[in-house]
């Protein structure tokens, strides 16, 4: 596996990133790994990319996810598919504005997106909200119309979602009251197995989802930095009951990890992501307890 610190921006990243990928390898990119709907200064949004030869996965699409892909080297007209966990705003705030970057770049083909309900309907109100800058562009740039090259299609139950040459990719209903149907992905890989747990409590059809995968990615909240996050909300009290119901803590997730008999764990979608600062050792210390295989602290741009 190949790390990267998502502190240094610039030519390391890329580099990884701009390598050709064989078909029958993955690449996994952690396009933004903060959690919560505002932004922050040290991560950017929930995304995750999964690279295959020369296609793109892309799992949530937070705010800013198209300049995270440009930033890891990404290009943005080998998008090939789009997963949404669930309809938060930090995971599905730039769900049709990555479309249509992409389209304003290179893209020629069709993405297929999934994800649960409304998302067709999510994807016609985005073309109309934006069909002059889409119909000036199809006449005066010659690009084909945006409107045949989305595939949207809603889920709502688990099961088979997407399979083609080189991934197939299957889901789980998971626990994220009061917001369902929410959703974790597996794609199996030709070279190995990744599962995205999306936001989630501790959910029994997460851990079957994720047995015997080779990296688990899942979400993490610091409880002892909860208070200190919402000191200055308003709403602090309602707040602090909805983190604790719908996520999962640092003292949770490693038993997860290791009920799942994963091999790599993969910190992210981090609560707090911003303030107040948390360490990797912070982060590492109870997760240690409970799983004894390879645990990652994750960062923007990491590259696995």
């Amino acid at each position: 596996m190949l790390q990267a610190s998502g502190l240094a921006l610039t030519f390391p990243f890329l580099a990884a990133a701009q390598v050709d990928n064989p078909i029958g390898k993955s690449k996994l990119v952690l396009l933004g790994t903060a959690g919560g709907p505002t932004p922050k200064p040290n991560r950017a949004a929930p995304a995750n990319a999964v690279i295959i030869g020369d296609k793109i996965y892309l799992v949530d699409c937070g705010n800013g996810v198209a300049r995270q892909m440009v930033l890891a080297g990404l290009k943005l007209g080998d998008l090939d598919s789009l997963f949404i966990t669930h309809h938060h705003s930090d995971h599905n705030a730039d769900y049709g504005n990555v479309l249509l970057l992409a389209w304003a770049s290179t893209l020629t083909s069709a993405v297929h997106s999934y994800g649960p309900p409304p998302l067709e309907q999510m994807t016609r109100d985005f073309l109309a909200l934006n069909r002059s800058d889409i119909d000036i562009r199809v006449a005066d740039e010659g690009r084909p119309l945006l409107d045949t090259l989305i595939r949207a299609k809603e889920r709502v139950s688990a099961g088979l979602v997407h399979q083609d040459d080189r991934v197939t990719v299957s889901c789980a209903l998971v626990d994220h009251p009061p917001v369902t149907p929410s959703f974790a992905y597996r794609f199996d890989c030709p070279d190995r197995s990744i599962v995205f747990s999306g936001d989630c409590r501790p959910s029994p059809a997460l851990v079957q989802l994720a047995k015997g995968a080779d990296v688990l990615v899942h979400e993490v909240m610091h409880l002892p930095s909860i208070d200190a996050l919402i000191a200055t909300e308003p709403n602090a009290k309602t707040l602090r009951d909805h983190l604790i119901a719908s996520h999962t803590t640092t003292q949770q997730v490693g038993k997860i990890a290791a009920a799942a008999g994963v091999k790599t764990l993969v910190l992210s979608h981090f609560v707090p992501g911003g303030y107040p600062f948390v360490s990797d050792a912070q982060w590492r210390e109870d997760v240690v307890r409970d799983f004894d295989g390879e645990i990652i602290v994750g960062e923007d741009l990491m590259v696995l």
